[in-house]
Order: structure tokens, then sequence, then C-alpha cells
């Protein structure tokens, strides 16, 4: 158990400073990111060489590996942004892991824990920026309401199902959230229409920002991807002087911060048995 508490306090010093870096450029250095890493796989080899635990050293490439494919999906998934996909893979190498069968469980623990924390920091971020736009998310959030009406009625329905299977069947209370999924989508898809999408001058466009549709620029089309602007696409912008709408994301990286907190919070208090909390949710 020892041997992750070193592991543990380089990740929190990691993610502090990308977490700064995402907020103050909304973008997180592949040099932060990798280096977590090759450093989290290199303690792990350290480690079990010289305490001749090898078991220390494949588990941590068997969560990296897991991790690597988690990543991926959710970046082509468009979920995750690059930097945060590099920083989730460095996660898999950190991730306390006992055995084999921790791996599966301990992941969805982890992954449990960042989508929930992440849509309550998200949350609090979009009030924030929705506060310094009054005059532009009450008539998108009004819009998105008559257009998808049908989704704020399923959101009534769902909430009298699952207030009714509390009550009659002992449905967990928290399953009642579920209720507010369409409302929120509606809430979000506001948020980003009034909030997120910009008109950027040619100078202020960047590497990887996204393109919130395709643009044609000396007969050459350059399209929106989920890999964001290229270099060569940002060079021909920026010439040809053009405006562009840019779609941005919400920083995520603090929400990495707040699950490593409550991972190791609940590793420390639970001595080492994350699989208690997936048992106790499902």
């Amino acid at each position: 158990m020892e041997e992750y508490y070193f592991l543990f306090f380089v990740a929190f010093l990691y993610v502090i400073f990308a977490s700064v870096q995402d907020l103050r450029k909304r973008e997180v250095a592949d040099w932060l990111t990798f280096s977590l890493i090759v450093f989290a796989l290199a303690y792990r080899a350290f480690y079990s060489a010289v305490e001749d635990k090898y078991n220390f050293f494949v588990l941590g490439l068997a969560g990296f590996a897991f991790f690597f494919v988690l990543a991926h999906l959710f970046y082509y998934g468009k979920v995750f942004a690059g930097g945060d996909a590099k920083l989730l893979m460095g996660f898999g190498a950190i991730l306390p892991l006992e055995s084999f069968g921790d791996i599966l469980i301990n992941s969805m623990v982890f992954i449990l824990i960042l989508f929930s924390s992440g849509l309550i920091y998200s949350l609090a971020y979009s009030f924030f920026i929705i506060s310094e736009n009054k005059n532009f998310f009450p008539r998108a959030f009004s819009k998105e309401i008559r257009e998808k009406k049908y989704m704020l009625y399923g959101s009534v329905l769902l909430f009298v199902f699952f207030f009714s299977a509390i009550i009659f069947y002992n449905f967990p209370v928290f399953s009642i959230i579920f209720s507010v999924v369409p409302l929120l989508y509606i809430y979000l898809r506001a948020f980003e229409k009034s909030c997120m999408i910009k008109i950027v001058p040619a100078n202020r466009v960047g590497i990887g920002d996204w393109l919130e549709k395709d643009i044609v620029i000396s007969g050459k089309k350059i399209r929106k991807s989920v890999h964001g602007l290229s270099k060569e696409d940002v060079k021909a912008i920026r010439k040809s002087g053009k405006r562009v709408m840019i779609k941005y994301g919400v920083p995520f990286v603090p929400a990495f911060l707040i699950t490593h907190i409550v991972m190791v919070s609940f590793y420390l208090f639970l001595k080492n048995d994350l699989r208690a909390i997936f048992y106790f949710l499902f």
C-alpha cells in the first residue's frame, strides 16, 4: 500500500500544474502529460526491481494500456480534448492495483468519480461563464426548450418513474438524478451555443482550436476535425485574415484534480479497497 504514496504525491503536483495550464491557456503541454506517464512507469519498474515485486510494474503497465484504450475512445468520441486524454493515460499508470481483477473495477470507479466531479465542476464553471453572458444565454435556453420540448416532457416522465421506483421498489435514491439528464442536455446545448462558440479574429486562432463548421480559404476547404486546427490550417487562416467561428470547451483538467483528491481519500480510508465504492453504488 505504501508504494503508492509517492505516486499519489507526484500525480498531485502534476495535475495542479496541468490545471493551471488548462485554465490559463486552454491546453496542456505534451511534455507535462507524457513525462507523467514515463515517470510513473519508471518508478514502478525501479520499485519492482529493488523490492523484487515485479507485479507492481506489470499491473501499472496493464493499467496504462487499459486507460490508453479508454483515452482514445473518449478522444475520438469528442468527450475529451487531447490533453485530457493524455492525462487519463497517465492516471492509468498511477491507479492503485493489487490484482488484474482490480483493473476493470478500479478503473470504473475512477471514471465514475471523474465524470461525477467533472459534471459538478462543469456546471459551476458554466454558471460563472453565463454570469458574464447574461444577454445571450436566456434567449438560447428558451430556443432550445422550444425545439426540444419532447425531451423536457421526457425529463418529467423519468422523474415520475424513478420517484415511484424509489418509493415502491426501494431503488437507490441517487437514481432520480437520471431524470434530469434530458434537461441537463438542453441546458448544456444552450450554454455551448451562447457562450462557448465565438467568432475569432485570424490572429487569435491557435493550433488545436475546434472549428464550429468547415471554412473555405483560397479555394481550399478546411474541415472541422476532432484533432482541431493543424499548424498549416492556422497559417492559412492567419494569412487570409479571415474571422472564423471557434468552439471552445470547458477546461476539464481541474476535474482530474478533484478526482485525484477523492480517489486518494477513498483509497486511504478504505485501506486500498476501491471496489467497495463500486459495490455500494451498483
